[in-house]
């Protein structure tokens, strides 16, 4: 079926031999008399095409074009105009209407404008379609692409995980062998250091397993009215002991112009705890006479940041390779002795707030972490 056609004039002449003409090319037609008719009409049949002349009493052919292109725009209108009405025709097509033809009719001229008016029909129909077949396409690789994403990152957590259980693994095979060997022998030096390693694994399976359970947690931020200084003097309270028995200088620098804040006080602990902890490990590395070994945390509030943290080390920093890989899963800067989540959960406490974290690091020169909070951590 062809499209369904309005067909607009005050002429009932006009309205009944256009009206058979119409219905002979295909059309189904619909007529009205006068503006205000066609416009209910319009509205019932909302018809593609829409004939109409331009002079009429009351609603004329231009404020009937205007309304119905207000309300389908997509609805071809062309104008029935007389030879004395060529600025009316002209001003309508500055509101869209597709064609004008002039009186008398004639029946080339009237296919011309028809055929016009069907193939701009065609070619929105065609570009819809089109646009709704790409957009289906869009949205199905979309979810392939994320379910490939979602698949790839579960590969990699296994295999980084897989990995750390082995290392976990061979370190419990090597202190049963040993612990057994104590047995057998009856070596107590055996015993004790079998005992140890299978404690020391043990260790990194309570350690893995809460950081696994740290970074799976979703949660927002619970933001509380806070010193900055709180969590940073916290963990640094609790890091000295570790410090002090690996012969490791641990400073607390503290700005005297920090206000109060609103953080999420349990994750910037947690944020702090990790830097620290890495920085001591890296120290650590070093020799223990003829170094000075540092560690300091120091708190500022640069330009554009309400607060900053900073964890220093002169430790044994990280090679090009080590920083390319910082803050990806199951990558440990520590090898075999870390869990290799550290980073990566600091990194996700940070980004929840808003914040950035960034490092400097130099190999057997040392690192420093930096951590800032936005704006909005500023309590009212």
């Amino acid at each position: 079926m062809k499209n369904k056609t309005l067909l607009v004039d005050d002429e009932p002449g006009i309205l009944k031999v256009l009206g058979i003409s119409l219905a002979d090319r295909g059309y189904q037609v619909f007529t009205a008399a006068n503006g205000e008719e066609a416009l209910e009409q319009f509205r019932v049949a909302q018809p593609d095409i829409v004939l109409t002349d331009i002079k009429m009493p009351g609603m004329d052919g231009v404020q009937l074009l205007r309304k119905i292109k207000n309300e389908r725009p997509d609805t071809e209108v062309i104008m029935i105009t007389g030879h004395g009405d060529m600025e009316l025709a002209v001003q309508s097509l500055k509101y869209e209407a597709s064609d004008f033809i002039t009186k008398p009719i004639h029946d080339e001229a009237l296919d011309i404008a028809l055929k016009r008016a069907c193939q701009k029909i065609m070619v929105r129909s065609q570009l819809r379609a089109y646009t709704e077949d790409l957009e289906k396409l869009v949205e199905e690789k979309t979810k392939k692409l994320i379910e490939a994403e979602r698949l790839a990152a579960v590969g990699q957590t296994v295999a980084g995980l897989a990995h750390a259980i082995k290392n976990i693994s061979s370190g419990l095979t090597g202190g049963m062998y040993v612990l057994e060997k104590g047995l057998e022998l009856d070596n107590k030096p055996y015993l004790t250091q079998g005992w140890q390693m299978i404690k020391g694994n043990m260790s990194k399976i309570k350690a893995i397993t809460m950081d696994l359970l740290n970074y799976a947690k979703e949660r927002e931020p619970e933001y509380q009215r806070c010193d900055p200084h709180l969590p940073a003097r916290e963990v640094v309270d609790l890091m000295r002991p570790r410090a002090e028995e690996n012969g490791i200088t641990l400073r607390f620098e503290m700005a005297v112009d920090l206000p109060e804040v609103f953080l999420d006080h349990e994750g910037i602990h947690r944020v702090l705890l990790n830097l620290l902890a890495n920085a001591i490990d890296a120290c650590a590395d070093l020799p223990a006479e003829g170094t000075s070994r540092e560690v300091i945390l120091r708190t500022s509030r640069p330009q554009g940041w309400p607060v900053e943290y900073q964890v220093i080390d002169n430790g044994c920093g990280m090679d090009e390779e080590t920083k390319s890989k910082v803050f990806q899963r199951f990558f440990s800067t520590k090898g075999s002795q870390g869990t290799g989540l550290g980073l990566m959960i600091a990194k996700k406490i940070v980004d929840e707030h808003k914040g950035s974290i960034d490092f400097i690091s130099s190999k057997n020169q040392g690192t420093t972490f930096t951590v800032r909070l936005p704006e909005r951590a500023f309590a009212d």
